[in-house]
């Protein structure tokens, strides 16, 4: 009995792997600019003895208390949101989701300012709430657009509708607790600024979770593409794997936003750009859009911390001007 290999299969998966090598450099790249760049320059040679204990010095600090860090965190919030964006595309079958547009954002930064404004001693509790409130967010949008079903369409009205009344509660917030704002505007902008190893401690935990659940899951976002009536006859629970799926993806966007505040489009960018370059094969699609997600972030927040010095604009602006333009095109092309 003879077994027929499909040549087209085999080198598809041998360009699908070798792009996953080209994003993983671009990450590394990313992460390494990150680390040099800045108002002192750090040669690569100099951070390498540096990485071995073999320098010391200002830049020493520098990188050990400032750079590295900032560069961790980066990489840690753009893959958070990347695995976001990716995962609710699938579940919410709209290529217009993301975590900042359809309102779990907005859900997690109401609850995470709440959390800071009125118990700024707890910051532990700034992740724990802001997943209650993406996931409060990511649940009401859902009820909001059933109806015999989900259209891409009615997710993004309800998405902006409950975006709207979110971003309500938070100016309410900052008008009743005006003594404590500036704590929050760089937060609700969404930059790196100041992010530290304390941040660090803060996010990883819930990578290692977000990443296991996110990965894990790759089979059932795959079946999810092929349409409701043959998930069903392929033995999914459909209902159910949404709603935990939803969980997964409000676990990292809340985590993401908890540490750098409410910033937007890169769930949206990066995985659309993964998904033109590596396909739809979410086995595939999930690394790539996690290593996007870093080479993204941390080039963005590298040139916007360098591009106007000695001012530093939030990494948010720079994704914002980026995005917007980015989803007008899709919405364009997709209505």
């Amino acid at each position: 009995m003879s077994v027929t290999v499909d040549k087209s299969d085999l080198s598809g998966t041998r360009r699908r792997i070798l792009l996953l090598a080209v994003f993983a450099v671009l990450s590394c790249m990313g992460m390494l600019v990150s680390i040099m760049k800045g108002s002192v320059e750090i040669p690569v040679q100099e951070i390498w003895q540096m990485m071995l204990g073999n320098a010391s010095g200002i830049h020493e600090q520098i990188l050990w208390n400032i750079r590295l860090p900032r560069t961790i965190v980066a990489a840690l919030v753009g893959m958070h949101l990347a695995l976001s964006g990716a995962i609710l595309q699938a579940v919410m079958k709209n290529p217009l989701a993301d975590p900042h547009i359809i309102g779990i954002s907005s859900g997690a930064g109401l609850t995470g300012i709440f959390v800071m404004m009125l118990y700024p001693e707890a910051a532990w509790a700034i992740t724990p709430a802001a997943f209650f409130g993406a996931m409060g967010a990511a649940l009401l949008i859902y009820i909001l657009a059933w109806k015999n079903g989900i259209r891409p369409i009615r997710i993004i009205l309800a998405g902006v509708a409950v975006s709207a009344f979110l971003g309500a509660g938070i100016s309410a917030l900052l008008i009743f607790y005006s003594d404590r704002v500036s704590n929050a505007l760089m937060w609700m902008v969404g930059g790196l600024s100041a992010r530290s190893w304390p941040h660090v401690d803060i996010i990883y935990p819930y990578t290692i979770l977000g990443l296991a659940f996110a990965f894990f899951s790759a089979r059932h976002l795959n079946i999810l593409q092929l349409g409701d009536e043959i998930a069903k006859g392929l033995g999914l629970r459909v209902e159910l794997t949404r709603i935990l799926l939803t969980a997964v993806a409000a676990l990292l966007a809340a985590s993401a936003v908890s540490v750098v505040g409410l910033l937007g489009f890169v769930g949206l960018i990066v995985p659309h750009a993964a998904r033109l370059l590596i396909g739809s094969d979410y086995r595939f699609l999930l690394p790539a859009s996690a290593l996007l997600g870093i080479a993204t972030l941390t080039f963005s927040d590298t040139f916007a911390r360098t591009a106007f010095a000695p001012v530093e604009l939030p990494a948010g602006i720079i994704m914002a001007v980026l995005g917007a333009p980015f989803f007008l095109f899709l919405l364009r092309r997709e209505i």
